[in-house]
Order: structure tokens, then C-alpha cells, then sequence
């Protein structure tokens, strides 16, 4: 028997290789089409920089030989893997293919996923994983269940080290949400991405209740009542740019800066305009968004959980060219208010900035925490612990504006000298106290008040006396605990000058494998 010519070589690798790009075959593909959804490689190739894709494991193909899955051996095993670069940085991505056994998660299709998150730890880059898939290929049994295993332990060996992106744009269930759950950041498209523990049918069978899979973890439920998913879009071409845009945001891992980013905007820029937006009056809300924009460069400013727990504000700018993450309380709902929820989701946000080396600005306008019955049987104690522990375990700068209120231990948990900011300013209207003029006045001037002859007078002038007396900035920085008072109009140049002098920070921590933060 003789050697077979390269060129009949070359021919068979040209057939594995169309074999392997026809995934789950025609019909599948024009069914996925005519959901609207793209397929596995065109996902790669929208997100991607054009032409930059390398594929890696095209040919892998599983190895069950239960329930007659040994006739059928696609090429790829309903995954597609390798790397690529967006704005020319590199990451490595892997996309579902629903065609292929319905993006069903198998032994050898978990393994490629493996390999490509391991090398995207080995090489510092971000890994994205676009998701699409049934869940656990049933016909796998538990090398099924043991792939998600392996990927669930990746994924937690790379939280901190990389930037870790989890794209929903099919189904996502059972054991299969877990590692998108473990990962930075989920995107979810609208009427396409869903994710849920247990579907629709077999909450019917249990509890009797009715409910769409939409409903039960689709993109909006996902954004804007668990919380669980971090942004929405209308479609994949919106998603796959706010993939971009976040990344542009962040360094390739956990030991590289973020790279600067490019602007005329002048960073001792000065803008009137912030002593109209913030109200003096206390009682009066605003926007925290319009004093986010006009302090940043080119208000440009990406959101991360727009959604969820509005009443505070988390996500990236960047001023003087720098980077940096934002946290800030919105008056706008409930008043600013820290609860249940805008204490997860900011304590999340700080410990992510923390572990990508970002800045965090914090703005300021808190009236406390949230009281209620739901609050705290709901956990508000442990939860707001998240905050404080999330702060004063952070070791990047840390730059605090407070704004107007600044109310006892909500003001302590909004990144406060105590907790380690190093750098903590102040507007002239900012109130930092134990609780507010009103109820303060009560408790202090309470004989006074009670003995007059006119109650209702004599509280109103023990408020004044006590707001000019204590609810001022003044006495805050007379001990240290706030370093500058300045104009509303000096935030954006002040706050550059802060960034840059902390740019070298270092600090020495004790010991320790890790710290045990409140649940």
C-alpha cells in the first residue's frame, strides 16, 4: 500500500474542515436564522476584530456511545473555541452551538471550554463565553455533569486574575447557569436570553404555579428584579457592543493597568452648572446621573446594572484619560437610600474595581440606611456588612465626594476616611452627621422643645441651631475626616488631582489566605 498524495491530504482536511463550519447541518442552522439569532462562528466573528479568530479543537468529537449517540459524531461537539482581539487586545472566547445537540453541555464539549479559559489564565486575557445551550446532555450522564464541575472550578480559579464575560443569547438552565453566575459580568438579550434554575413545566409540577419562561429569567426579569444579569440589550449587535465597551474599560488582568483612554476634555475643567443640579435643600431630590456626566470625560459613562437597585449607582468612566469605577447614591430613588439590594450590587462592583486595579470614585448623598420590616428581615444587617467590608478590604484609591447628605453608619459604609478612603471631599452644602437636622433636633433638644410654650416653633429653631452648629462639612474636616471643602464646580479638577497623586499607592496588609466576607 502506498503513501496517499498530500494533495489527497489536503482534500480530506478540506472536507473535516467544511464538515466541521456545517455544525448541526442546514435545517438546524435556518431554524436558528429564522429566530433571528446568528450562529456560533458569526457571534465570534461580530465580536471580534475582523479576521482575528483562530480556532483551536475544531475536530473534537464526543465519546458516548449511549442511546445511539454513537452514530452521531458533529464535528466540534456543539462548541466553538480559540482566540481572537477586540481593539486589538486579546482575548479568548468560546461560543454554544445550538445546532449541534441543542448546545447541550457534554464530556469533550465541557474539555474545550476547560482549555480555553485555562489559556486564557496561562496568557492574562479576558475569556468571553457566549451561552446557548440546553443544559447538561442528558445522554452523557454524570461525564456531563462532571464537565460543569470542571468549568464551575476555572472559572473561580480565574475570578480576579482575568475578566471573565458571560453573553446570554439562548437558553441557559439548570447546572448551566452557574458559570455565568460565577463570572464578572452576564449580558442578556431581550426575548432571546434566558436563565433559569428549573423551568415553567416543573414549577407547574411542584407548586402549581403558572409563569412563562420569559417571565421566570428572561433579560429584563434578570436586570431589573434578581439582579443577577449585569446588562440588557435589544438585540446581539447592542450586546456584542457593550461587550466592547466594558472591556475598553478594563485591563487584560488582574496584574496590567487599564489602558488610558483617549480625550480633549480638560481635566481642570470647571462646570457651574453642578451647584443648580444638587439641591441644598435635603428634602429635595435630583439625578445623580447629570453630576456623573459633567465630571467625567466627555460624560461618557457605562452602567453597570442600570435596572437593579436604582437608589445607587455603579459603573466606568474615566477622567483625565484614566479609568476609574463609580459608585454614587441616587436621590432620584428613594432617596438615596442604601437597602438590601444597592448593597450587594455596589460591595460587587467595589471588589471587582479592587481586583482590576481601578480608582473608585464614590459620590456621596446618603439619608441612611432603609428602614422597614422587609429590610430587616431580609438581612439589611449582613448585607449592609457587604459595603464595609468591601471598602476597607479595598487597596486601590480611593476618592470620596460627599455631595449633601452623609448620615451616620450609611455615611461610614459610602466609603468614608474610617474605612479607608484617601481622599475624602467635601461640597459646601454636604450635612455629615449622626442622622439628619430634624430628627436629630428632637432627640437632643427634646426637654427644650416639649417645655416651650410654642413646641412647634422651638423645633424649628433647634433645627436651624442644630444644622448650623453640626450639619456642615466644617466640623468633619476639622478632625480629619474630610481633607478638602471645595466648590461643586472644582469636583472634576480636584478629583484629577487626587487620581494622580494616589497613582503609586502601595499597602502592606496582614497575612491571610483569604477573608471571610459577611453572606
Amino acid at each position: 500500500m502506498g503513501f496517499r498524495t498530500i494533495e489527497e491530504l489536503c482534500a480530506e482536511l478540506d472536507v473535516k474542515r467544511k464538515s466541521a463550519l456545517a455544525g448541526g447541518g442546514e435545517e438546524a442552522a435556518e431554524k436558528q436564522k429564522s429566530k433571528g439569532k446568528g450562529s456560533a462562528r458569526e457571534r465570534i466573528a461580530a465580536l471580534l476584530d475582523a479576521g482575528s479568530f483562530v480556532e483551536i479543537d475544531e475536530f473534537v468529537t464526543h465519546r458516548c456511545s449511549n442511546f445511539g449517540l454513537e452514530e452521531r459524531k458533529p464535528l466540534g461537539d456543539g462548541v466553538v473555541t480559540g482566540w481572537g482581539t477586540i481593539g486589538g487586545r486579546k482575548v479568548f472566547i468560546y461560543s454554544q452551538d445550538f445546532t449541534v445537540f441543542g448546545g447541550s453541555l457534554g464530556e469533550k464539549h465541557a474539555d474545550k471550554i476547560c482549555k480555553v479559559i485555562d489559556m486564557a489564565i496561562q496568557n492574562g486575557c479576558p475569556v468571553i463565553g457566549i451561552n446557548d445551550s440546553g443544559g447538561a446532555r442528558i445522554q452523557e450522564g454524570t461525564d456531563s455533569l462532571n464537565g460543569y464541575g470542571k468549568i464551575f472550578r476555572r472559572n473561580t480559579m480565574a475570578s480576579g486574575v482575568i475578566p471573565q464575560f458571560s453573553v446570554i443569547m439562548g437558553p441557559t438552565a439548570g447546572g448551566a447557569v452557574y458559570s455565568p453566575a460565577l463570572t464578572d459580568y452576564i449580558f442578556m438579550v431581550d426575548k432571546e436570553a434566558i436563565m433559569h434554575i428549573t423551568g415553567p413545566e416543573v414549577i407547574r409540577a411542584v407548586t402549581g404555579e403558572l409563569v412563562t419562561s420569559e417571565e421566570l429569567g428572561g433579560a429584563e426579569t434578570h436586570n431589573t428584579i434578581t439582579g443577577d444579569a449585569h446588562f440588557f440589550a435589544k438585540d446581539e449587535a447592542e450586546c456584542f457592543e457593550q461587550v466592547k465597551k466594558v472591556l475598553s474599560y478594563l485591563p487584560l488582568n488582574n496584574l496590567d493597568d487599564a489602558p488610558l483612554k483617549a480625550t480633549n476634555d480638560d481635566p481642570r475643567r470647571a462646570d457651574l452648572a453642578l451647584r443648580e443640579i444638587v439641591p441644598v435643600n435635603p428634602n429635595k431630590s435630583y439625578d445623580v446621573h447629570e453630576v456623573i456626566k459633567r465630571v467625567v470625560d466627555d460624560g461618557e459613562f457605562v452602567e453597570v446594572q442600570a435596572g437593579f437597585a436604582k437608589n445607587i449607582v455603579t459603573g466606568y468612566a474615566s477622567i483625565g484619560s484614566r479609568p476609574i469605577g463609580i459608585v454614587a447614591n441616587n436621590p432620584d430613588v428613594s432617596a438615596g437610600c442604601l437597602d438590601i439590594n444597592a448593597s450587594d450590587k455596589a460591595s460587587r462592583f467595589v471588589r471587582h474595581c479592587d481586583a482590576f486595579n481601578l480608582p473608585i470614585v464614590t459620590f456621596v448623598d446618603v439619608p441612611g440606611y432603609l428602614p422597614g420590616k422587609d429590610q430587616e428581615y431580609g438581612g439589611i444587617i449582613r448585607k449592609g456588612a457587604k459595603l464595609l467590608y468591601a471598602y476597607s478590604e479595598a487597596s486601590v484609591p480611593l476618592i470620596s465626594v460627599i455631595m449633601r447628605k452623609a448620615y451616620g453608619g450609611a455615611y461610614l459604609a459610602m466609603s468614608s476616611k474610617s474605612l479607608g478612603a484617601d481622599v475624602v471631599l467635601a461640597w459646601p452644602q454636604a450635612e455629615i452627621a449622626v442622622m439628619g437636622a430634624e430628627g436629630a433636633a428632637s432627640i437632643v433638644f427634646k426637654k427644650e422643645i416639649e417645655g416651650a410654650d410654642d413646641p412647634s416653633a422651638k423645633r424649628l429653631e433647634k433645627i436651624d441651631e442644630y444644622r448650623e452648629a453640626f450639619a456642615n462639612p466644617y466640623r468633619a474636616a476639622e478632625r480629619g475626616y474630610v481633607d478638602r471643602v471645595i466648590m461643586p464646580e472644582e469636583t472634576r479638577k480636584v478629583v484629577c488631582q487626587a487620581l494622580d497623586a494616589m497613582e503609586s499607592k502601595r499597602e502592606t496588609r496582614p497575612a491571610k489566605k483569604h477573608g471571610v466576607i459577611p453572606h
